[in-house]
């Protein structure tokens, strides 16, 4: 990837001065009140009328409104977007549901240095992602797309993803970004994750949305829609203004991260892990590869070519019936399976939890063919399990000590520590000073890994300064033991 544009309003790439949204409210705000003044005695369903055009015309909801009108009246958004971390996005929901809106819509936001987005989808009872409502925001117009609306063509919005001119915006962007790949077979680029950014700049792992926004720009977002079905039609106005706050709050978080990471110096941070989501191979599901998913006790390599052929089955069966895997076969009964590596249907159907039927049917067929292709294997050929700690006596201590070493660390550069490295790396590295983790890597390594290597051989020490920890250099190490005792 070639490095990352971050447009923030102080940036050259965008020619526009510091904080254009103020200019422009005062401006409407200034245009509103000639208006009222000349409208003193217009009922309140009229002046909620010419104030909503005036809202679509100029992209701002004036505030007097609130005061103005009842509540009831009011074209302003409900209390959780009163907030407003965008003035100049119009106040008016859009649903777009024909193909002319959205061509209209995608050829207004390319015209943005970045667009925010976001998706509402089902899967609980599918294989696929079932993508239920697409939100989009520029500078001032933000909308929803009905992907289920019949005859809407999406096309307009896929060149708008896919316009490398324009930065998407989104947040936790893994799944959405998946959805995406699975209908178009390309990823959105470039991409900027304001969750990862969130966590380069201090705010903890994988913080949520609402509590970024409310960290970053003050502002309340209900999430009492959080767990409706967004594939019922039609959508209520609740859904709909919870959709919208997803994308209308995430500009202004999105611009304060990028001032954050410019002034910090952290951009190539965010790149190469920007560099693991826009990589196609990210969201490439090989179904040969589905066993590695599954937590198994065993890693002998007889175990593990079973494991991978009963595996690689259920996952190419729940694509075919767009079910999720549990429905197939639960993860327990598929380790049973490859486990015991049954030959016949009766050894299959003494399965604990797998019904006789399933094993004479169909499926335990196709079960049974796979267990028999991991059996034929040759032992050169075998999966070799996942690179593991051996037990060692101490070993634990080890991991806590650099549990206290990374919180430290993560805690004084204000970053989080789930992007430094997870339990299983320091693991490995208490394990190996050459494991093949990130965090003996690039700019991990400098913020971590080489003092929890220098910490695990006695060259540093921790020690309690004030009310603090402080990591301390040892003028004479001790040299290494072969092993130690109680």
């Amino acid at each position: 990837m070639s490095g990352l544009r971050l447009p923030v309003p102080d940036s050259p790439l965008i020619p526009v001065p510091p904080d254009p949204r103020t200019e422009h409210r005062q401006a409407v705000e200034e245009a509103f009140a000639a208006i009222l003044s000349n409208s003193a005695d217009l009922a309140p369903e009229a002046l909620a009328a010419q104030a909503t055009e005036f809202a679509g015309a100029t992209g701002v909801v004036p505030r007097r409104l609130e005061t103005l009108l009842p509540a009831g009246l009011c074209p302003l958004r409900p209390r959780c977007f009163r907030a407003g971390a965008n003035p100049c996005i119009s106040a008016a929901m859009t649903l777009i549901t024909d193909t002319d809106r959205l061509t209209a819509l995608c050829r207004d936001l390319a015209r943005e240095s970045y667009v925010t987005v976001d998706t509402e989808f089902m899967r609980e009872k599918t294989y696929w992602a079932k993508l239920c409502l697409v939100q989009l925001a520029g500078s001032r117009k933000a909308a929803a797309v009905d992907p289920l609306a019949p005859g809407l063509d999406l096309s307009p919005l896929y060149e708008l993803l896919a316009d490398g001119r324009i930065l998407k915006v989104f947040h936790a962007a893994r799944q959405d970004i998946e959805i995406f790949y699975h209908l178009t077979g390309a990823v959105p680029a470039p991409l900027f994750d304001t969750q990862v950014a969130a966590m380069v700049c201090g705010f903890g792992d994988s913080v949520a949305y609402e509590t970024l926004v409310a960290r970053l720009t003050d502002a309340h977002i209900d999430k009492l829609a959080r767990f409706t079905d967004w594939s019922l039609r039609p959508l209520t106005e609740t859904q709909l203004n919870y959709a919208l706050a997803d994308v209308t709050h995430m500009r202004a978080a999105y611009e304060e991260l990028a001032r954050r990471l410019a002034r910090s110096g952290r951009k190539s941070w965010l790149e190469a892990e920007m560099a693991v989501l826009t990589d196609p191979t990210t969201y490439r599901l090989d179904p040969r590869e589905a066993w590695r998913r599954l937590k198994t006790r065993s890693g002998k390599p007889r175990f593990l070519a079973v494991l991978r052929e009963v595996a690689a089955w259920r996952e190419t069966e729940a694509r075919r019936r767009d079910v999720p895997r549990g429905w197939v076969l639960r993860d327990e009964i598929l380790l049973e399976i490859a486990r015991h590596a049954p030959k016949t249907v009766d050894a299959l159907a003494r399965t604990r939890g797998l019904p006789r039927r399933f094993a004479e049917g169909r499926a335990g067929a196709e079960l049974l063919a796979a267990v028999r292709r991991g059996l034929a294997v040759p032992e050169s050929e075998r999966p070799k399990p996942s690179l593991k700690v051996e037990s060692a006596q101490g070993l634990g201590s080890v991991v806590d000590l650099l549990k206290v070493l990374l919180k430290m660390k993560c805690e004084a550069h204000e970053v989080a520590s789930k992007l430094v490295a997870s339990v299983e790396d320091l693991e490995l590295i208490a394990a190996d000073d050459n494991a093949p983790v990130p965090a003996l890597r690039g700019w991990r390594r400098e913020l971590f890994g080489a003092d929890a290597l220098g910490l695990k051989h006695g060259k540093l020490a921790l020690m309690v300064e004030g009310r603090r920890l402080a990591l301390v250099p040892l003028a004479d190490p001790r040299p290494a033991r072969a092993s130690t005792r109680a």
